[in-house]
């Protein structure tokens, strides 16, 4: 059901199987994204998850670049960048074990809006674009439950991001 992703080739993909499925499902039980479904749906999930590997200095993915997959750090620390209209890279925000990253390219297929970075040795569970759209077409609760998570998931970010820039108009 799940093959090796282009953009990803830069990682060492992990494992395969049934062993492999009960390790993602048990490994994505605690992570914000998915620490509201059910046992059974995060069990079904797993069989459309990839586990990989990222040392230091891996780039996940660049601003501007197709979107094509999203995941959730299981270990290690990415840094988040983004540039501004000088030119000048900076980082907005990290991501630590239980966050996830890239979700809008799940909903929108618009270039990625910042650069992640791995800063220490990661393991990232991905979904592809193309797996969410076989999640989509077999299992249809489970597509609109992982839909609305991402929906919350994106609307808390933007209270968040719209607060610091209130606070930063301010000073």
């Amino acid at each position: 059901m799940i093959s090796s992703h282009p953009s990803l080739a830069s990682l060492e993909i992990l494992g395969s199987g049934i062993a492999s499925s009960d390790r993602i499902s048990a490994l994505l039980e605690g992570t914000q994204m998915f620490r509201d479904f059910e046992w059974a749906q995060i069990s079904a999930l797993s069989a459309y998850i990839q586990l990989y590997r990222a040392t230091p200095n891996t780039v996940l993915f660049r601003e501007g670049e197709k979107g094509d997959f999203m995941c959730v750090v299981l270990e290690g620390k990415l840094e988040i960048r983004k540039e501004n209209h000088q030119g000048v890279t900076r980082t907005v925000t990290t991501a630590l074990p239980g966050r996830s990253l890239g979700e809008m390219a799940m909903v929108d297929g618009e270039p990625r809006s910042a650069t992640a970075v791995v800063i220490a040795p990661a393991m990232l569970a991905v979904l592809t674009h193309e797996n969410f759209q076989l999640i989509m077409r077999d299992k249809p609760a489970l597509a609109s439950k992982i839909l609305l998570k991402i929906a919350q998931l994106l609307s808390q970010r933007l209270r968040q991001t719209s607060g610091i820039l209130v606070d930063f108009l301010e000073t």
